[in-house]
């Protein structure tokens, strides 16, 4: 016991010796060129650590726009499919009594050829579920959101399209279109004029494609037109739909379904697999390219580090002539790199964390500064074509990115500044009492 206080003591007090010169070498350097260095160092990890947390929110943000709106809306995070009439009652108090899941609704999807009043055709994919999934269902609610009319299917030959849908085939609230071609069993024509919608209302994603190819109408219109052969799914909303590999176990035992079941549940990540994969190689490409930052400050604190050695080497001599040991003087200058990266990450987390909470506001000032500095320009140089310069609307877009941040991207966004100099400082401190004590003093 009286071992293990005395290397406690002995650790602290090496520790209060490191800080203690540490900080006297700092006091001296400030006036010199290693000060600048340090500073730099310090700023590059600053900046490194804020333009990556922001870069990664808003990119997290624009990603996620995308995966909320294809699983709320789309795929859902789990769809069981071949589910007999007798297992549907079974599968309901199943997913009643699973606390991990917030939404189960039954839906009919098939595609369709579209065409409008006015011409044009469109190829669609329509679901036919019930009404009751809009007010229900929260994701879905919030994902969806009606700019014209409403979610509607009171009658029957009701339809719900797609902002960009609508567009292209030149309709609104209250026109008529057609399902002239549509894909399903043998008792569902393939063409037909008859298949006639009244448009009730007009949605909006975050997703394109969803707006552009996507319908919603009634089980009521599904029972009459796509016919007594069409599939019956059951879409499944989780709480956490990273953890769905749970819940599909809990499923398969209450309802005993086994590998080789006819009734099958599949899980999120086997839809849109190449285009998850892709944002997923997008966001991890722009990581690396922009954590290039910290390998170039790692660089910059190497050689900083390696000049201070150099500078100090009188005052490294003396230290370890009174009896000092390598890895103590060593010590002082990782400090100075663990001070460097400490304070330099804690900063730009900071900084980082205010700016992507408030992307709006600094996309708009930034919008106004180019277009600022642009028109100045033009009215120095081109008065005549003062007419046309304009805030770039880019910007309006950026600016309605909603940034997320993850906690465990920040954090690991902040370890990565602090040990980039770490490393860096530890290379250079090898350098330490190359020469000997006598070869010093006497170059001295």
């Amino acid at each position: 016991m009286k071992n293990l206080k005395n290397q406690k003591n002995n650790f602290f007090n090496s520790l209060r010796w490191i800080s203690v010169v540490s900080r006297r070498f700092a006091r001296v350097d400030r006036k010199g060129r290693s000060s600048v260095t340090s500073v730099l160092a310090t700023l590059g990890i600053c900046f490194g650590v804020m333009t990556l947390t922001v870069v990664m929110s808003v990119m997290n943000g624009f990603q996620m726009s995308f995966i909320d709106s294809i699983l709320e809306v789309s795929s859902y995070h789990l769809r069981v499919i071949n589910v007999a009439p007798e297992q549907e009652n079974a599968l309901k108090a199943a997913c009643e009594t699973e606390k991990r899941i917030r939404a189960c609704v039954p839906f009919y999807e098939a595609q369709a050829l579209m065409t409008g009043e006015k011409g044009g055709a469109v190829a669609v994919n329509v679901r036919a579920a019930d009404e009751s999934i809009y007010y229900k269902d929260e994701g879905f609610k919030k994902e969806l959101r009606m700019i014209s009319g409403s979610f509607d299917f009171s009658e029957t030959d009701s339809i719900i399209l797609g902002s960009t849908l609508a567009r292209n085939l030149g309709v609104r609230t209250g026109d008529t279109v057609n399902l002239l071609v549509m894909s399903g069993g043998s008792d569902v024509d393939l063409f037909s004029s008859d298949r006639l919608f009244t448009v009730r209302g007009i949605f909006t994603t975050g997703y394109a494609e969803i707006n552009s190819a996507c319908a919603f109408t009634g089980t009521a219109a599904a029972e009459k037109y796509f016919g007594a052969s069409a599939k019956k799914i059951w879409g499944i909303k989780i709480r956490n739909y990273d953890k769905e590999l749970g819940v599909v176990a809990s499923l398969k035992k209450q309802l005993g379904l086994s590998d080789s079941s006819k009734t099958q549940i599949q899980s999120w990540r086997s839809f849109n697999k190449t285009f998850f994969g892709a944002l997923r190689i997008e966001k991890n490409m722009l990581l690396l390219l922009v954590a290039l930052i910290f390998v170039v400050v790692a660089i910059n604190i190497y050689n900083g580090m390696r000049r201070l050695v150099f500078e100090r080497r009188t005052e490294i001599a003396v230290l370890s002539a009174l009896g000092a040991r390598k890895g103590g003087i060593k010590s002082i200058f990782i400090m100075r790199g663990v001070i460097m990266g400490t304070v330099g990450a804690l900063t730009g987390v900071v900084l980082g964390i205010i700016i992507s909470l408030n992307t709006d506001v600094v996309f708009t000032l930034a919008a106004k500064l180019m277009y600022g500095i642009q028109y100045l320009i033009t009215a120095l140089t081109d008065r005549q074509n003062l007419q046309y310069v304009q805030i770039n609307s880019s910007y309006n877009l950026y600016a309605s990115i909603p940034a997320r941040l993850f906690p465990g991207e920040v954090t690991a966004i902040t370890l990565f500044g602090v040990f980039s100099p770490l490393i860096a400082s530890w290379a250079a401190s090898r350098n330490v009492l190359k020469l000997t004590v006598s070869e010093v003093l006497h170059n001295e």
